[in-house]
């Protein structure tokens, strides 16, 4: 056999043909852009995948009827609810329902309010073209938690709500219904009226027996966190917290404050009120239970600036005969005492108004008072009229304490003499100085009633101010918004206590309350003597008339300016009051002469407390003199 003998040719060959090779896979290679693109096309498949598969466990994703692969894994994770899934409704979408004052956005996902926008209402300041929303961009969740006899625990914030929008005359009627097949399912009804902020709202279910577990009721849960809508933070986060009414008429609030809770019974309402507009949970039939919790989220008001309150409400649904039925409201609207107490629900006691007789005069003298007014007259100037005649009518109160000052003036001669000649004996002194007001029929408590009788008015009006919606926007001269600081002056800096601007009224209420006080406290030293072993009242006062002003121009410089215009017109009309009852009223001559006819007169009898005071005086002495001879 011939041998065969290498081929030179065949070796070139070969070379030539793996260099042809390395040529054309190079120039198929791909370019970086391309394999950047397929890398990120494998990434979007991945993702997709992975959102289906968690779609499937949250029921988020919409699943075709007949794919019974897909309607196999939502029946492993949501059981009978898987059937929601398979309708054309479940998908990210909204219903909107609206009238003449509030539009609300009802989301599939959930079957709850997911905007609630006030048509009127602008945030912050007039013309700044934003309308108060109470709820948006996912700042409230309402849920029922779901216990199936599959052994399931489903959340309905989860799961996708099928919406039928039809029309009841003017009335919008939305049902929301969560299917566990066509004729089971849980559903929300809303029914909005043409021109109301409440609107009707129910929760029923219809062949859920068999799917759900209706030996423990269901636990409702309504969570909101409260947008900011006034232009001073700190001002709106005082007056946002939770109110609520239990056991038949009863109100009460959760307070301010970090992380506060509290358990109520037989609720019937729950208010998550932001100072100026609220949102409320109504229910006919009252919960059993009630579990609240409030939270601050304003903790530096330069920075916290987006939400003021985290608020959080817990309510138990109950089952009756396998079924759920609870008849309830929702109101989105302004928190305005007149309109919330329209609808004869007690709603009107979440307007901070005051307790006792503070919340009694606002609610029957000053709101009605200030509301005829305010129909005639811009606001500002309702304030000055209303202040006007609050003090016409606390006149003659006013009188009677410029009076009894007149009387212990006159008395003070006679009054210091006593001291002096008793002063090695305080207990006869006292008695002496009785007798003398005895006498000449002079009360040295009698100036002090007159102010204890104001001190309720004061208070009323210090809460009717801040609670008035109507001052809300309202301009007067410089102040741009009566329910808020009229700042004239914007600092660059920020004073403790103080704040970052300087508010005018506050200035001019502190100095009508500096000539106010000078003029008081100089009346009192006069009329009243100083007492032995007694704290040194002129002292004391003269302190207090450049303290109180101080503390005025502080404490009301982010407080709101129909508040500092009250005061600034109060003491501006005290100080005239004053001077009419000084200069033309009252006559120190005569109240002399008076006080010394009064004095050749049988002395009155004493009263109980004056022979109660002496008895104790003349106890207190006979036990000093006994001690003294042991």
């Amino acid at each position: 056999m011939e041998e065969k003998k290498f081929d030179p040719n065949s070796l070139i060959g070969f070379v030539l043909i793996f260099g042809i090779l390395l040529w054309i896979m190079y120039q198929n290679k791909p370019t970086e852009a391309e394999l950047a693109a397929e890398k990120a096309k494998k990434e979007l498949v991945v993702k997709e995948d992975a959102k289906v598969q968690n779609a499937a466990k949250l029921n988020v994703a919409p699943a075709v009827a007949n794919d019974t692969l897909k309607l196999a894994q939502l029946q492993k994770s949501l059981g009978s609810f898987a059937y929601s899934a398979t309708l054309a409704s479940a998908k990210d979408d909204y219903t909107t329902i609206e009238n003449k004052l509030v539009k609300l956005k009802i989301a599939n996902k959930g079957g709850y309010i997911a905007e609630a926008t006030l048509k009127n209402f602008e945030r912050f300041k007039k013309g700044s073209g934003k309308l108060v929303q109470l709820i948006k961009d996912n700042n409230a969740q309402f849920n029922l938690q779901l216990l199936t006899k599959d052994n399931h625990t489903l959340n309905t914030k989860d799961l996708y709500f099928e919406p039928t929008l039809t029309k009841n005359g003017e009335d919008q009627i939305l049902t929301m219904r969560l299917k566990a097949a066509d004729n089971a399912y849980l559903e929300y009804k809303y029914v909005l009226k043409a021109t109301d902020y409440m609107l009707d709202f129910d929760i029923q279910t219809q062949g859920l027996n068999n799917v759900l577990k209706t030996e423990k009721p269901l636990q409702l849960e309504w969570n909101l966190k409260t947008y900011t809508n006034e232009k001073s933070i700190s001002y709106e986060n005082r007056y946002s917290e939770v109110y609520f009414e239990y056991e038949e008429g009863k109100s009460d609030y959760l307070g301010q404050g970090n992380d506060k809770t509290e358990t109520a019974e037989s609720v019937s309402y729950v208010a998550y009120k932001q100072h100026f507009f609220s949102s409320i949970l109504l229910s006919s039939t009252p919960f059993k239970t009630a579990e609240l919790y409030s939270n601050n989220l304003v903790n530096d008001d330069k920075v916290d600036t987006t939400f003021t309150k985290q608020f959080k409400a817990v309510m138990p649904l109950a089952f009756k005969n396998g079924e759920i039925d609870q008849k309830m409201n929702w109101y989105y609207g302004p928190t305005d005492y007149k309109l919330l107490k329209s609808y004869d629900r007690n709603l009107e006691d979440i307007v901070a108004l005051g307790w006792g007789i503070f919340g009694w005069i606002n609610r029957h003298a000053f709101i009605p008072m200030y509301g005829l007014l305010s129909m005639f007259i811009s606001q500002g100037w309702a304030i000055v009229l209303f202040t006007i005649l609050v003090k016409l009518i606390m006149s003659p109160v006013t009188y009677k304490s410029f009076l009894s000052q007149a009387k212990m003036k006159v008395l003070r001669p006679e009054i210091t003499e006593i001291a002096e000649k008793f002063k090695e004996e305080p207990m006869k002194k006292q008695q002496e100085t009785m007798k003398l007001y005895n006498k000449a029929g002079v009360n040295p408590m009698a100036g002090c009633v007159p102010g204890l009788l104001q001190m309720p008015v004061f208070y009323a009006l210090f809460q009717f101010f801040p609670a008035a919606i109507e001052l809300r926007q309202k301009g007067f001269f410089w102040a741009d918004d009566l329910s808020s600081f009229d700042s004239v002056y914007k600092l660059p800096f920020h004073i403790p206590a103080y704040g970052d601007h300087i508010s005018l009224f506050p200035i001019l209420a502190s100095i009508a309350i500096f000539f106010y006080m000078k003029m008081t406290t100089g009346d009192q030293q006069m009329a009243t003597p100083q007492q032995e072993g007694m704290p040194d009242m002129a002292k004391m006062m003269q302190i207090m008339v450049y303290i109180s002003p101080l503390m005025m121009l502080l404490f009301f410089n982010s407080y709101a300016s129909g508040l500092s215009l009250y005061y600034f017109v109060s003491n501006t009309i005290t100080i005239g009051i004053m001077l009419v009852i000084k200069n033309y009223i009252i006559d120190s001559d005569k109240i002399h002469a008076q006080i010394q006819e009064n004095k050749k007169k049988e002395p009155k009898k004493p009263s109980k407390f004056q022979q109660k005071l002496q008895e104790a005086m003349a106890q207190q002495e006979a036990m000093k003199a006994q001690n003294k001879k042991k």
